[in-house]
C-alpha cells in the first residue's frame, strides 16, 4: 500500500572532473528551486530509467543511479562520463513538501561538447579555489572539497559545513 510518509523523490547529482577541474552550472532564473544559483548536473529518478530495459536478474535492475546520472548529464550539459563513483548523500524537503533524497556522485569527463539545456544558463570548469567565487547552492562547495581530497589520494571524510565558505 502506498504510504505518503515513506514516499520520496530520488535524485542523483554528479560532479564531473576534467583536467583537475570541476564542472558547475548556473540554474535559470525560472527554476523553482535555487534559481540563479550554481550547482552540478543531476535530476530525478523516473520509472523509465529502469522499467524500459531488461532486468539484470530475474527480479532486479542494477546500476540505476549510474544510468540516471549518465542520462541527466547528457540531457543537461551534453557530455558523456565514465568511472562513476559515490561521494555522499543528503535529504531536504522541497517547497511543495515532497521529501527528496539526493545521492551525490562524481565521474570523469569522457567526451562531448557542452550544450546547456534550457534550465541552465551558464557553465564553468573551476578549481576548488575558483569555486569560491560562485554563488553555489549551499553544501556544493563542501562536496567539491570532499572530492578534491579524494583526488589528492586522501580520505574524503564525511560532509561537514566549512566555516570559511
Amino acid at each position: 500500500m502506498y504510504d505518503p510518509q515513506k514516499a520520496h523523490y530520488l535524485v542523483v547529482t554528479g560532479i564531473i572532473v576534467r583536467d583537475g577541474k570541476f564542472l558547475i552550472t548556473k540554474r535559470a532564473p525560472t527554476e523553482k528551486a535555487f534559481p540563479n544559483q550554481w550547482t552540478v548536473p543531476g535530476g530525478k529518478l523516473e520509472l523509465d530509467d529502469y522499467q524500459k530495459r531488461p532486468k539484470d536478474t530475474s527480479s532486479h535492475w542494477y546500476n540505476i543511479f549510474e544510468g540516471l546520472l549518465k542520462r541527466e548529464i547528457m540531457e543537461e550539459v551534453g557530455l558523456e562520463v565514465r568511472n562513476i563513483k559515490y561521494l555522499t548523500s543528503l535529504s531536504y524537503i522541497r517547497s511543495d513538501n515532497i521529501p527528496t533524497i539526493i545521492v551525490s556522485l562524481f565521474a570523469d569527463y569522457s567526451e562531448g561538447e557542452i550544450s546547456l539545456c534550457p534550465a541552465l544558463t551558464e557553465y564553468a570548469w573551476v578549481t576548488l579555489e575558483e569555486a569560491k567565487n560562485y554563488d553555489l547552492i549551499e553544501g556544493i562547495y563542501e562536496e567539491l572539497e570532499m572530492l578534491d581530497r579524494l583526488l589528492k589520494g586522501e580520505s574524503a571524510g564525511i560532509w561537514k559545513k566549512d566555516s570559511d565558505s
